[in-house]
């Protein structure tokens, strides 16, 4: 009598994974460059021409209560320097997004613009396209 080896292999079809994978890490990639998440919502000035810029950038921003954030960390007004300073780090090439509102005055925008002056920091201003 001849014995038949009849196990059972229990088998996982695993070609099916690699595109899933594919296909939520680029999804992932691709929501991940569309939001910032070191914004804080407000209405920005307007301009007519927008330039992009792939830099490392520290995010400042001013609400209208005058409430100031270094990437969504609140910093008051006298330890917004040495908060800059410190996150720029030994980087001093580093941009610093200034976010104010357009409703806010002037002068409030030339004292933060002063920090980045008196300390040789590139300062931009962000601005909304005006389409």
């Amino acid at each position: 009598m001849v014995k038949r080896n009849k196990r059972f292999h229990a088998e996982v079809a695993t070609s099916s994974l690699s595109d899933i994978m594919f296909f939520l890490l680029l999804f992932f990639l691709i929501i991940s460059t569309l939001a910032n998440p070191n914004v804080i919502r407000m209405t920005l000035p307007k301009s007519k021409t927008n330039e992009k810029t792939n830099k490392q950038l520290i995010s400042l921003s001013v609400t209208e209560d005058k409430r100031f954030y270094l990437d969504k960390k609140e910093v008051s007004f006298d330890q917004l320097e040495a908060e800059l300073l410190a996150q720029m780090g030994d980087a001093k090439d580093q941009t610093v997004v200034v976010r104010i509102p357009f409703n806010l005055q002037v002068q409030d925008l030339v004292d933060v613009l002063q920090i980045g002056v008196k300390n040789k920091l590139k300062f931009v201003i962000a601005t909304s396209n005006s389409k």
